[in-house]
């Protein structure tokens, strides 16, 4: 398997945009070409998909018109169409709603992993995810590497075109964040998911990352984890206008893609169970391998453990597989991190392939092979 590739990135929100598009083209090209493959298929054409991401920009500019901007930048620099930039970014939520009028869904599973320092090897804390998606999508992932002078540097990983999915800062901040469905979603049309998570991205201060997740108003329901190499760690269940807190249990938190706080369930429903059946179990078994262990974590348990192939290919690690939808799923990408070291290593399509690269912040170094 090939590493997802690195580009580093800076000067200001359209600079860094055109030299994201320009290094990233080709892979921009396949995820837009993708997506409109999908999006044609369900019976919709370019015309009105690419109206549908318009109808986000009012938000998206409210939020950071910075985002905007790069956003024009990355279209210019790949030569391809702005709102084929904005659906990339806001994919979760134009998919959605195109498959709510075409009535079928297509979950973005995953399943995340915080081990806090008490439970740490070496004191530092792990965070860590399983992406699982389109078995396409380990073509079109690329590593940011984003030199800022208005805040702190960031390292994410997202899907080529996109602003941020998971990753961490210079400031300590990691982020992933997992799917949730429940019967608040698509009512109204409200910030895009991967813009929250840039937004996490850019703080210097863990209590304005926690607000930018629990206060921005969502279109559809997601899980958060955000975590500070100080040794602090919240899981976020957020509903489209309101957010429930899962704690640490043991210095563990383990969350898949069901809602486990029993507040929220006791507000809404949990309709997304019926398209993700595996995460009652997926969540189980990572919390148990790592618990078995019978002794501090380290990187390489955490990985262990999301390598779980119970009941494979419905399994924690997911081989490529076809869905619900009739789809070919995968664990597209295993990542795992140590923020206070702003160290990120990642596995594509790690039910096939067990070779990481390492990915670093600082200092300034090139990837290199775990």
């Amino acid at each position: 398997m090939e590493p997802f590739p690195l580009i580093e990135l800076s000067g200001t929100a359209e600079q860094r945009g055109r030299l994201y598009g320009q290094q990233a083209a080709d892979r921009i090209r396949r995820s837009i070409g993708h997506y409109g493959a999908q999006l044609a298929a369900d019976g919709h054409g370019a015309a009105a998909v690419r109206g549908w991401a318009r109808e986000f920009l009012p938000r998206i500019e409210a939020f950071d018109p910075d985002y905007i901007a790069e956003m024009r930048g990355i279209a210019a620099g790949a030569d391809v169409e702005f709102e084929d930039i904005v659906l990339i970014n806001a994919r979760t939520e134009v998919l959605q709603l195109g498959k709510r009028r075409a009535e079928s869904r297509e979950p973005d599973g995953c399943t995340g992993v915080v081990v806090l320092p008490e439970a740490s090897a070496d004191g530092a804390l792990i965070h860590a995810q399983n992406w699982d998606w389109k078995s396409e999508c380990a073509e079109t992932g690329v590593v940011l590497r984003i030199r800022r002078d208005d805040g702190p540097d960031i390292l994410t990983f997202v899907e080529a075109g996109g602003l941020a999915r998971a990753g961490l800062n210079a400031a300590g901040i990691a982020i992933t964040a997992n799917y949730l469905q429940s019967d608040r979603d698509y009512r109204s049309l409200g910030v895009p998911l991967a813009l929250i998570r840039r937004k996490v991205l850019e703080k210097e201060q863990l209590a304005h990352a926690f607000h930018a997740v629990y206060t921005t108003v969502k279109s559809a329901s997601n899980n958060v984890i955000v975590s500070h190499a100080g040794g602090i760690a919240i899981n976020f269940e957020c509903a489209p206008d309101e957010s429930f807190q899962v704690h640490a249990t043991n210095g563990l938190i383990v969350h898949a893609n069901h809602w486990i706080s029993p507040i929220a369930l006791s507000k809404l429903k949990d309709t997304g169970i019926a398209t993700t059946p595996d995460s009652l179990y997926r969540d189980m078994r990572v919390r148990q391998l790592l618990e078995a262990h019978g002794g501090k974590l380290d990187m390489a348990a955490v990985k262990d453990a999301l390598f779980d192939d119970y009941q494979s290919p419905w399994a924690v690690c997911r081989p490529p597989r076809l869905n619900s939808a009739g789809n070919l799923s995968a664990t597209v990408a295993m990542l795992v991190m140590q923020p206070a070291r702003g160290v990120l290593e990642i596995a594509p399509l790690p039910a096939l392939n067990r070779r990481f690269t390492r990915y670093e912040l600082f200092p300034q170094a090139e990837v290199k092979a775990a």
